[in-house]
């Protein structure tokens, strides 16, 4: 069964940092896209970083870029969000997505995700 856990939310100030992880358990995170969306009240999920299969090749929301940081450590079956420069706007929950399966895809439609997890609050105060 896979299981994909989200820790590292919580509330900062604008301008800090926070460092989220999803642990993913039954399928191992090398090899296949994952990503990362998020969702603000009263708005529409969104992609905000992703890696394809390889791991090497990463995207970014134009929002995020210079700002976010998606990794993943294959010995531990964990993916990553550094983010730091946080601004109010980047203020969601974050979801940890995975696609345990090949062939091509769109990676910031949501759709071409199978595997959630439940989400972490990011709050940043003004």
């Amino acid at each position: 069964q896979v299981q994909l856990v989200e820790s590292g939310g919580g509330l900062v100030q604008a301008g800090g940092s926070l460092r989220l992880s999803c642990a993913a358990s039954g399928r191992t995170v090398s090899n296949y896209p994952m990503a990362w969306f998020r969702q603000a009240p009263g708005k529409e999920r969104e992609f905000v970083a992703g890696f394809n299969w390889n791991g090497r090749d990463k995207f970014y929301a134009d929002s995020v870029k210079g700002r976010f940081t998606i990794s993943r450590d294959v010995a531990k079956n964990t993916v990553y969000l550094q983010m730091n420069s946080l601004k109010p706007e980047d203020t969601a929950v974050y979801y940890c997505a995975a696609r345990f399966v090949g062939g091509g895809y769109n990676y910031p439609d949501g759709g071409s995700y199978a595997y959630w997890g439940q989400g972490t609050q990011v709050t940043v105060s003004s």
